[in-house]
C-alpha cells in the first residue's frame, strides 16, 4: 500500500535570516590574539613551565608510540 507524503503548506522564506553571535564568540578569540601578540612583542615575559620529569617522560613515550 503506497504511503502518502505530506507537503509543506507554505514555502519556507529565505530572506531576512538573522544570525546573532554571543558576546564570547568575539571576545575570546580577540583576547587570545592579544595575549599571543603580547608574547611575541615581549618574549622575556614568557617563561617555561616547571614540569614534572615523569610527565615529560610519559609524553615522550606517547610520541614514540604514535610515531610507529
Amino acid at each position: 500500500m503506497p504511503v502518502r507524503t505530506h507537503s509543506r503548506p507554505h514555502p519556507a522564506t529565505r530572506g531576512g535570516a538573522e544570525i546573532r553571535l554571543r558576546w564570547w564568540a568575539l571576545a575570546l578569540p580577540s583576547l587570545a590574539f592579544v595575549a599571543l601578540l603580547a608574547l611575541i612583542l615581549n618574549p622575556s615575559d614568557a617563561q617555561a613551565a616547571d614540569g614534572d620529569p615523569a610527565i615529560a617522560r610519559l609524553l615522550e613515550r606517547v610520541q614514540q608510540l604514535v610515531a610507529r
